[in-house]
């Protein structure tokens, strides 16, 4: 029988992971595997790994946490996730737990809190930190048309499109995304043309600035539009 849950931790902001990785090794039955810096790392982390719990942001930069959460469960659907945010929009809830998240949390989280989570994930419960529980009993006393406006609004991209999506608004030639995805500049220029036709916005500040209203990236990162 094992004598911990092991975690993998991530975030973009290093002074966060160590700060989470601190208060998570003083608890006796859980243990810090490795921390990632960004979505991509963490996807390979947990495949190379198969942590018991995956602790993730959202706002990651080269692959955002609605894409990292979609790839870990299809590669290790035995990985659970807990997403860690610094986000309390409900849609962001309803999309990464549409994906495959099984809790969530808001950084301002207690350690207390964040132990409960990883071991109620980890056992194969859902986990909704207090305010999140609350938001999501209020939006249920509300009419259900606005789940039909959330779904209306999402237009569904493959994966490949939002890895893309999210590296045109962070400012990448498409010689770099070549690179970064290991495929050709002109499949590049295809998932481009793509997107632009499926959303109907042909130019590349409008794909940044979806990809902000949609959560792919924060508005407060750099871009830089080419």
């Amino acid at each position: 029988m094992k004598k911990y849950i092991t975690v993998l931790l991530a975030d973009d902001h290093t002074v966060v992971r160590e700060g989470f990785r601190a208060l998570l090794e003083a608890e006796k039955d859980i243990k810090v595997v490795a921390d990632a810096r960004n979505g991509r790392e963490v996807v390979q982390l947990a495949k190379g790994l198969r942590p018991d719990v995956v602790v993730m942001d959202i706002a990651m930069p080269l692959l955002n946490g609605f894409e990292a959460v979609r790839q870990i469960v299809k590669a290790v659907p035995a990985v659970k996730i807990l997403v860690l945010s610094a986000h309390s929009d409900i849609e962001y809830v309803e999309r990464v737990t549409a994906l495959g998240a099984t809790g969530y949390l808001l950084k301002q989280s207690s350690a207390k809190v964040l132990s409960k989570a990883i071991r109620e994930v980890q056992k194969g419960n859902v986990f909704f930190g207090p305010s999140i529980l609350k938001c999501l009993e209020k939006q249920n006393e509300q009419s259900l048309d606005r789940k039909g406006l959330l779904k209306k609004k999402n237009i569904r991209l493959s994966s490949r499109e939002a890895e893309v999506l999210q590296l045109i608004a962070e400012g990448k030639a498409n010689k770099e995304m070549a690179a970064e995805l290991e495929i050709s500049i002109k499949t590049v220029e295809k998932h481009r043309q793509h997107l632009m036709e499926k959303l109907n916005i042909h130019d590349t500040a409008g794909l940044t600035r979806y990809a902000i209203s949609a959560g792919i990236i924060e508005s407060n990162v750099q871009i830089r539009i080419l």
